[in-house]
């Protein structure tokens, strides 16, 4: 590998947010170790990158001790199952990255001096009393329903970064991340972008759960990925908001995808226990601090994301027109 180049350790490198940070560092003329456990991450996702000689993949469980030779300059901790259908599934698992993880891999960063970036998420405001959610806005969470697995193991992941950060003086940078989708989502992945993808192509109804009328906010990958670098990149230590806060309901969503790909029935299901009324995110504090904002409507990253699960699911051998 060349010498004198930036070094960074991308836990969950190949997940869908994770494989996307691999290249964008990689662009930017770093090095980059990709720690990942594959428990739902590809490697497909990152398949194009074993040829470079500045990416290097370790199958790294980082709940476990992490050994990483040589300097490190940035981490980037994205390890954690991430829809509902994961941590449902892996409710252990997902308890124990959000804190053994992450003291794990604070430990490294404070060992090698290293900025780290923690992958926090929208989710540590529960179904919020606010709207739209400000980063000061403290949240209204279950901690015993079943989504609790993952609010709280991220409620306690911001908790121990602040910690470290206070008592250690490790530099520390908090993304609370809104619904962010795009191409290398999986298609049994659960939330709504890749269900009503892979509905769509499939010529299936879509499911609409509770009456429709819950907000979500899309962030398209490559601004989500922006916002992240630029807040890496910064020397902000407290939380900042990273998504789109352009506020559809789950309907109208469902009324875009009809409109784009042609008429797309719908049915309707219960809404999950503890899932969130409304989604918006207050960004002032990322346009003042980072001076950034999203740039890809919904309209334009739905087309491109429904051309990725066309191909995604040609791969997986179904028959596609």
């Amino acid at each position: 590998m060349a010498r004198g180049r930036k070094r960074a350790v991308i836990t969950g490198g190949a997940g869908f947010i994770g494989s996307h940070l691999c290249e964008r560092f990689l662009a930017e003329g770093m090095e980059v170790i990709c720690l990942d456990n594959l428990l739902t991450g590809d490697l497909a996702n990152i398949e194009r990158l074993f040829g470079d000689p500045n990416f290097q993949f370790m199958k790294v469980d980082v709940t476990n001790f992490i050994h990483v030779p040589g300097p490190v300059d940035y981490i980037m901790h994205f390890a954690s199952p991430a829809s509902p259908i994961d941590y449902l599934k892996l409710p252990i698992q997902t308890l124990k990255v959000g804190s053994l993880g992450t003291h794990k891999v604070l430990g490294l960063a404070k060992e090698k001096g290293a900025t780290i970036l923690l992958a926090s998420t929208s989710e540590v405001y529960g179904d919020p009393e606010v709207h739209p959610q400000p980063e000061s806005y403290w949240g209204h969470t279950n901690p015993i329903g079943p989504r609790g697995v993952y609010d709280e193991a991220k409620r306690f992941a911001e908790a121990m970064v602040m910690a470290y950060h206070r008592y250690h003086g490790v530099s520390t940078r908090i993304a609370r991340i809104f619904n962010t989708y795009g191409p290398r989502m999986r298609i049994e992945d659960g939330r709504v972008v890749p269900a009503f993808m892979t509905q769509v192509i499939r010529g299936q109804e879509l499911s609409v759960f509770g009456s429709g009328n819950q907000t979500r906010s899309f962030c398209y990958i490559d601004d989500e990925v922006e916002g992240l670098f630029r807040l890496l990149l910064s020397n902000y230590s407290d939380p900042v908001n990273l998504g789109n806060p352009d506020e559809w309901t789950v309907q109208q969503f469902a009324e875009l995808c009809s409109e784009l790909f042609g008429p797309c029935p719908v049915t309707y299901h219960p809404l999950p226990v503890d899932d969130p009324r409304t989604r918006k995110p207050d960004i002032t504090l990322a346009r003042e601090l980072l001076g950034w904002e999203p740039k890809i409507t919904l309209r334009e990253g739905i087309v491109k994301t429904h051309r990725y699960f066309v191909e995604a699911l040609r791969r997986a051998g179904e028959a596609v027109q």
